[in-house]
């Protein structure tokens, strides 16, 4: 995710990196050019132009359209990081409260404590497509973390070993049955922030609406020309780009943040929070 700062607008008026131009580009190119075949051929070879009415009613359809769009992809991405605010929030509960209900056994700790830390990382993996628990695999028995990987879900196979820990710490008597049902809790809800992501990655817009949505976006965008023709002459050229450029771009930050678990630069950066709760419990646990 790309950090800036919303008050100094020439600081980032000219990127390009981050604001889909280069997504785009091509379709409004073509646009571009097919206003000005229309244009020539409206002035040398015989007239093209139609009344206008119809691309503004058209438009405002168009427009509710594209804002349906944007604000159900904005609500998948801002579920997705409250989702991973909730994962933050409940490794950091967990570590605290083994700090304080198994503090008579350090090493218990530091292995609750590693296992908490690569959840995070499993979740990545899972909702990309990949294997892997992260850069602190390392720090993990060899056969216990190649086994998680191994597993059919390996975040849920890490999940399992956290609670293995709160069992044993039950079963050598530092906790209470009271305080382990307290402490899996928060391994519960680390499941179902899981479940929550996995839902808005497998379950991308409906396909009927992104179809017709593009189809009408073409339409409109390649029959303005000859709405425009007769009243704006060759400007029609430099108007179909400026309106291209805003409705294709409208059109792709929907697209773009409407699966924000990726690698684009307007995703959620899941890799730095990862590092972050690392960092974190780890601190917590004094490890």
């Amino acid at each position: 995710m790309i950090q800036y700062d919303a008050h100094k607008w020439l600081d980032h008026f000219f990127d390009i990196r981050g604001s889909l131009v280069r997504e785009i580009v091509g379709r409004v190119s073509i646009c571009v050019a097919w206003s000005a075949a229309v244009v020539a051929f409206h002035n040398y070879v015989a007239p093209v132009g139609m009344p206008f009415q119809l691309h503004t009613l058209m438009g405002l359809a168009l427009g509710l359209l594209l804002v349906f769009r944007t604000n159900s992809s904005y609500d998948r991405f801002w579920e997705g990081r409250k989702l991973w605010g909730g994962i933050v929030n409940e490794t950091r509960n967990l570590v605290r409260s083994a700090t304080v209900y198994i503090k008579e056994d350090p090493a218990l700790v530091a292995r609750l404590t590693r296992w908490t830390a690569v959840f995070p990382w499993t979740v990545v993996h899972s909702l990309r497509g990949t294997k892997g628990l992260g850069p602190q695999i390392t720090e993990l028995p060899p056969d216990e973390a190649q086994e998680a990987i191994d597993a059919e879900h390996p975040a849920l196979a890490v999940a399992g070993r956290m609670s293995d820990c709160l069992r044993e710490a039950r079963d050598r008597g530092l906790i209470s049955d009271m305080i382990l049902t307290s402490m899996d809790q928060n391994i519960q809800l680390l499941i179902d922030y899981l479940g929550g992501c996995e839902r808005i990655t497998k379950t991308p817009m409906p396909f009927a609406y992104a179809v017709h949505l593009r189809r009408a976006l073409v339409l409109y965008c390649f029959t303005l020309p000859f709405a425009m023709v007769e009243t704006f002459g060759w400007t029609t050229i430099v108007d179909v780009l400026f309106i291209a450029y805003t409705f294709f771009g409208i059109e792709e930050i929907g697209v773009e943040i409407e699966s924000p678990f990726g690698h684009d630069a307007n995703d959620i950066p899941i890799e730095h929070i990862s590092e972050t709760i690392h960092k974190n419990v780890y601190a917590q646990a004094g490890i």
